[in-house]
């Protein structure tokens, strides 16, 4: 035992990936019909068994196949995907995944992924040009002497921010470009890759699982299930403050602990080798002057994420327009930095290397995805799943219904496609229960987003990349807060439906 070393992230999807191959051959095929909507012909789109037909655009289309959604959702785009039609599950020829499909799994998972792997790999390029200018170093430097005997506060503002950002917009995919940026900074102050691994993808995760006005979610979520977004708001923001306070207090009681002694870390036998890696600038060196370059390059940079942050949000940008954002700047900066343009270009492209494996990781588990949309299982799953929990008291419902989703968020990770997947078939299921559908809702973010902390198919191996943490010591470290989350989320579920 003493000799076995967990295998890489990159190792433990291709586990996955043929372990769900595997599936293929066990779980029947299957699927729900799905209706989409037609802007351009106002009229909806249904795929049937057999045919495809054309209905009017209009709610008696809706109500007729027993979805209760207002029709206004999809003509003003609140919903673009195709939406499962209730009660139209009907088993597929079989169609397994074998040797071939999951040699090819990988391979098309980049291919589909390649909108995020470009933005990742060109994150990384931006980079590793401001790294070079020296701008970080100055940062950091200022940072970690200003913050002095208040280091508690840079986890507090930190993962209250990205807990913000999460929970208004979604904010999760582009918390990759945080970690070579903000990993100096926490070390610098005196704690671990674990406190910083922490403060961003904890911060993330509480923001997107208590998501308010998250369009990719809540939002999504609450529009197929026929209800207004507002439905259900303020149990969510309850919920929202209660989850990040425990968050912060679990992040700060071990940050703390590890600050007066480092032993203490998870992690301490990495410390050395992840302190070389990230902090160039050591606690009590000297600070490096903040020049005019300094401060403009560090401008520059800042209002990369500004600009971002209010795209995505206000604009709809997604990641062309994001990747565009830092591929720009990454000029500006070299521009600022006076690098002559072999440095700049050398620069870049080791920088885009340092994030390759992050891309590989991506492009990884979006191939599970594809193997189970191959295999036509995961319609079946949802089916099954959703005829076990029918008929149940309310409380016991509930929860059920959180565990789910927490099981179907490891094969669908995507909330959205969750959302317009399973609400139109889930939904209903409130009613039959006496339970207002909010709570189906509720029940499927809690889900998703507790899995989320954890499930490998999720962000959660691209991140432990990011900061060379081993997904056995992520685990290890989670595991309490995760225990903690769920027994607080079963309360607050339970105690709002029994009300």
């Amino acid at each position: 035992m003493k000799k076995f070393k967990f295998p890489t992230a990159h190792t433990v999807l291709l586990i996955i990936a043929a372990f769900v191959a595997f599936l293929t051959f066990v779980i029947p095929s299957g699927k729900f019909d799905r209706l989409a909507y037609d802007r351009d012909k106002n009229e909806f789109v249904y795929e049937g068994q057999q045919e495809s037909k054309s209905y009017p655009g209009t709610q008696a289309t809706l109500d007729q196949l027993g979805i209760n959604i207002p029709v206004d959702k999809f003509t003003n785009g609140d919903i673009w995907k195709p939406v499962g039609v209730p009660g139209t599950y009907h088993e597929l020829k079989s169609n397994p995944q074998g040797l071939g499909a999951f040699i090819r799994s990988p391979l098309r998972g980049i291919m589909e992924a390649i909108d995020v792997i470009l933005f990742v790999l060109i994150i990384g390029g931006f980079i590793g040009v401001v790294n070079y200018s020296g701008a970080f170093d100055a940062g950091v430097s200022w940072l970690s002497h200003k913050l002095k005997g208040r280091e508690s506060l840079l986890i507090i503002i930190i993962t209250t921010l990205i807990a913000l950002g999460g929970t208004t917009f979604g904010l999760a995919e582009e918390t990759i470009a945080f970690y070579p940026i903000l990993m100096p900074v926490f070390l610098a102050a005196g704690y671990d890759a674990m406190v910083a691994l922490g403060a961003i993808y904890v911060g993330s995760s509480i923001g997107t699982m208590c998501s308010t006005v998250n369009p990719f979610s809540a939002i999504i979520a609450s529009d197929s299930a026929g209800l207004t977004w507002t439905t259900g708001l303020q149990g969510r923001i309850i919920m929202l403050i209660i989850g990040v306070i425990i968050c912060l207090w679990y992040i700060i009681r071990y940050a703390e602990r590890v600050r007066k002694d480092p032993s203490k870390s998870i992690i301490y036998s990495q410390k050395e080798q992840i302190e070389k890696m990230f902090l160039h600038v050591k606690p009590g060196d000297r600070i490096p002057a903040f020049t005019w370059q300094i401060r403009a390059i560090l401008f520059v940079f800042l209002m990369s994420f500004v600009v971002m942050i209010y795209g995505v949000s206000k604009l709809e940008w997604w990641f062309l327009e994001m990747t565009t954002i830092f591929f720009v700047s990454a000029i500006l900066v070299g521009l600022l930095a006076w690098m002559k343009e072999t440095v700049f270009v050398d620069q870049f492209v080791k920088g885009a290397n340092d994030l390759l494996s992050v891309a590989l990781i991506i492009g990884l588990a979006r191939g599970i995805t594809v193997l189970m949309d191959d295999g036509l299982i995961s319609d079946t799953l949802l089916y099954y799943m959703s005829n076990s929990v029918e008929g149940m008291p309310k409380g016991i419902f509930i929860n059920a219904l959180l565990f789910l989703y927490g099981g179907l968020s490891f094969f669908i990770p995507s909330s959205s496609g969750m959302a317009v997947l399973t609400m139109p078939i889930m939904a209903p299921l409130g009613d039959v229960v006496h339970i207002g559908r909010e709570y189906v809702v509720n029940a499927y973010q809690y889900g998703m987003g507790l899995m989320a902390f954890i499930t490998p198919t999720g962000l959660i191996l691209a991140s432990l990349t990011m900061v060379k943490v081993g997904y056995d010591k992520w685990l290890k470290w989670i595991m309490p807060l995760l225990a903690l989350l769920t027994i607080i989320t079963m309360i607050v579920l339970t105690i709002s439906v029994m009300l």
